[in-house]
């Protein structure tokens, strides 16, 4: 019977790493499936399948979140991106070691994904100005948020999840700084071996790079040229006196109205497209072709519209009425698998998609009828409000991108000071062991929602529910394995493997299986699956359960090797300009030098 209860979960777990693989569906839904088949097979109860709900852990990552989210909120990021410009100067190597310091140093009290998602539009700023390729900065952000999680207890999910365990088998957890003498060296040892391997990641460090994006260079890009324009309409047409909405000219005739010129005694205005929108003799409409078989000719002719010229500067000319922005569709975004239309692009965030890129291919024809995916880049257009309303979002949509001409402002830049005492209150109260860790993040959230740093709604809106959800869906799989004997078999396996030559050993096949799991599911999923293994090898060796949960942690953050080990990874691609090999390449190396430092280091500061 126990053999028969371990198939069916081993069953639903290589299931779920299955849809994991192939991301269908998406990561929370697989969990959530987990949830509910789990307790079907009566391995488990209802109860034990809801435990992840009630652990505090999960409530810490969700306060973390927000409290990254103040940091962002008050421009604290954009700040170190400014410094960093300046003390960087136009030295590549320089700037290579600030910035990944900074990113693992800011990293180390909030979600790697988040910090990776704030210093990409700083990173691609600061390569402007000194020159250099965005590809030498794009991967050195990614390895150094993910080293960030070896750098504190809060810095990233599998630690906490370790930690978790260790607590649930009734041993003390690691304290807030027990991961700093490893994430240290493998930073430092990092570093130096980007310096090298950054030859690998660009064709040429002198490729010249754009001072800024700017308008014209936008509409080249995408491939917009010949695909917006102008036509006004006249006074006999059958438009005049009708809404956008009755005459529907995205389903008539593949066109959408980006804008409505109108003047008026004083003046020139450019007004917003809705649904509602009037229009009237003499407006000219600013049209993008949305497909091949739009006939912009035909059209004017049936309505009586007048087609005007438009020149690259008409954007500019009309930069304080229209703005233009990159946007990046960042892990957990709602927008994943659905086109532009279906999520309701325009009624939900106020601007327009205009351009679509994937890695660094410009879509060709209707472009809101694409499915939208991770990393994925679009060009928008609408109101400078409605982009400044993105920038302190990081959940849907990253602003990878502003033009020249807009004014990129913070909606908190004056509670910066109150932000960093907040932090500060936290990781003080975490490193003393004053109260809970959870209590700590709880008061530092508390203090950023009184002194302005966050509000209900963007709280609410900072934490990834699908990080938690993950974690929760994940869980019962530790308790289920652990019922059906899963984990003392996976232990016994690798004591066996191992033989006799020592603990020594056996970390380093717990390291190499935790890394090789991390490149088919998320590395906090397999936290999940690997710790309770480990710890069981630790039991069947009589040994302390320290070094090899420490080692599990750190190998669940070494996800370096491929795009999809992380959604850390995944978002650089596009930047970066990257291959799957350009990964694999610089990768591996990083790979089995965290393998070495965590075996010559974790033993001697947790001794077997």
């Amino acid at each position: 019977m126990i053999v028969s209860d371990l198939t069916i979960v081993l069953l639903l777990l290589c299931a779920a790493i299955m849809m994991f693989v192939l991301n269908r569906p998406r990561m929370d839904g697989v969990a959530l499936i987990m949830v509910v088949a789990l307790p079907l097979t009566g391995i488990i109860s209802v109860e034990e399948a809801l435990t992840g709900f009630g652990d505090p852990n999960i409530v810490l990552i969700a306060a973390l979140f927000v409290i990254g989210e103040g940091l962002v909120r008050t421009g604290i990021a954009q700040k170190l991106g400014d410094w960093l410009a300046v003390r960087a100067g136009r030295s590549e190597a320089r700037l290579i070691i600030l910035l990944m310091i900074i990113v693992a140093a800011v990293g180390s009290v909030m979600s790697s994904t988040g910090v990776v998602a704030i210093f990409i539009p700083i990173a691609l700023r600061i390569a402007a100005r000194a020159g250099t390729s965005p590809g030498r900065l794009m991967m050195p952000i990614s390895v150094a948020a993910l080293i960030s999680g070896m750098m504190t207890l809060v810095a990233t999910a599998p630690n906490l999840v370790v930690h978790g365990e260790l607590e649930r088998r009734g041993a003390d957890g690691f304290t807030f700084f027990a991961f700093t003498p490893f994430g240290i060296p493998v930073l430092f040892l990092a570093i130096g071996y980007m310096l090298f391997a950054r030859r690998f990641l660009a064709p040429s460090a002198d490729a010249p790079v754009t001072p800024a994006p700017q308008f014209a260079s936008w509409i080249a890009e995408y491939g917009l040229a010949g695909r917006e324009h102008r036509l006004r309409i006249g006074a006999r047409s059958s438009l005049a006196g009708r809404t956008l909405g009755e005459i529907n000219l995205r389903s008539s005739a593949g066109l959408n109205v980006l804008a409505i010129e109108r003047r008026t005694p004083m003046s020139r205005q450019l007004l917003r497209p809705r649904a509602d929108s009037q229009l009237r003799s003499g407006d000219v409409l600013l049209l993008d072709l949305q497909g091949a078989a739009a006939d912009v000719g035909a059209l004017a002719a049936q309505y009586d519209l007048q087609r005007l010229p438009l020149s690259t500067a008409y954007y500019t000319d009309y930069a304080q009425d229209i703005g233009m922005a990159e946007l990046m569709i960042p892990a957990g975004s709602e927008l994943l698998g659905k086109t532009v239309v279906e999520a309701g692009f325009r009624s939900t965030y106020d601007l327009t998609a205009i351009g679509l890129k994937r890695g660094m291919q410009a879509a060709v024809g209707q472009v809101t009828a694409e499915p939208l995916a991770l990393g994925d880049t679009l060009l928008v257009i609408g109101p400078w409000r409605a982009i400044r309303r993105l920038q302190g979002d990081f959940t849907n949509l990253i602003v990878l991108g502003l033009p020249r001409e807009s004014d990129d402002v913070l909606p908190a830049t004056g509670k910066a000071p109150f932000a960093l005492a907040a932090l500060g209150v936290m990781v003080a109260l975490m490193a003393t062991g004053t109260v809970h860790n959870l209590t700590a993040a709880l008061v530092a959230c508390l203090m950023m929602g009184a002194f302005g740093c966050v509000d209900f709604k963007s709280a609410y809106r900072a934490i990834h529910w699908q990080s938690l959800v993950l974690i929760v869906g994940m869980l019962p799989f530790s308790i289920a394995l652990q019922r059906t004997g899963g984990v003392e078999i996976a232990a016994g396996i690798l004591v066996d493997t191992a033989g006799t030559a020592g603990p020594h050993l056996i970390l380093a096949a717990i390291f190499l299986a935790t890394a090789l799991l991390g490149l088919f599911i998320s590395n906090t999923a397999t936290a999940v699956l690997m710790a309770p293994v480990a710890l069981a090898v630790a039991g069947s060796l009589d040994a302390s359960p320290y070094p090899f949960a420490m080692t599990v942690a750190l190998a669940a953050s070494a996800a370096f090797m491929t795009p999809v080990s992380s959604p850390v990874n995944t978002l650089v691609v596009g930047p970066g300009q990257y291959s799957f090999t350009d990964f694999l390449r610089v990768g591996t190396p990083l790979v089995a030098i965290t393998m070495a430092v965590a075996l010559a280091l974790v033993p001697l500061v947790f001794p077997f």
